[in-house]
Parts: C-alpha cells; sequence; structure tokens
C-alpha cells in the first residue's frame, strides 16, 4: 500500500525559510521514476500547484514561486523536499506532496505552513 507523507511544516517569521519533507512508503521499486508533487491550499482558497519533479530529476514550479521555491529528491530514501525561501504571509497554506504512478496520484495529508509579518 502506498503512503505519502509530508513533515517540516511550522511557524516561521516573513523573509525565512522551511524545508518540507515527503516521505513515500509502499512504492520502494517505482519511486525513482515516478513523479513526486508538491500543491497548497490556502484558507478559503483552491487547492494550487506547487511544482513537481520526475523521475529524471526535472522540475516544474509555478511561475509566481520559481525564484523563491525548488523541488529535489533523494530517490535511495524515497523522498523529495521542497525548500522555500523568502516566505511571505501568501505562503501560509496546508502543503501536500503526491505521488504520481501508472496513472495514479497518491496524496498525502498535507502539513500546516504559517508565515507570520
Amino acid at each position: 500500500q502506498v503512503q505519502v507523507a509530508e513533515s517540516g511544516g511550522g511557524s516561521v517569521q516573513a523573509g525565512g525559510s522551511l524545508r518540507l519533507s515527503c516521505t513515500v512508503s509502499g512504492a520502494s521499486s517505482s519511486f525513482s521514476w515516478a513523479s513526486i508533487g508538491w500543491f497548497r491550499q490556502a484558507p478559503g482558497k483552491q487547492r494550487e500547484f506547487v511544482g513537481n519533479i520526475n523521475g529524471g530529476g526535472d522540475t516544474v514550479l509555478a511561475n509566481s514561486l520559481k525564484d523563491r521555491f525548488t523541488i529535489s529528491r533523494d530517490n535511495a530514501r524515497n523522498t523529495a523536499t521542497l525548500s522555500m525561501n523568502s516566505l511571505k504571509s501568501s505562503d501560509t497554506a496546508v502543503y501536500y506532496c503526491t505521488l504520481e504512478r501508472l496513472g495514479s496520484r497518491y496524496w498525502g495529508q498535507g502539513t500546516q505552513v504559517t508565515v507570520s509579518s
């Protein structure tokens, strides 16, 4: 059974940095070629795409975030990391990690990021 779990959320002041981790279990044989995605949902808003990284390590980030956010992965540990810098209050949201493989998307439970100004 595939399980996706985010960690690393918390509270930070504007201008600060956070690293979110995504750990996948139950998919060791396919993790290296699966895509890992990040989404976020702010209070009262729709969930939005943050970025993703494919099996080859190529990343795509939302245009509004590409100057501050990066995504990396460690296939040996079945993990991916969302690094966020110069955080703004508008980055406050629940952040979700997804694993995409064979046409299916698996979601984590989300981790809260709160940025105070």
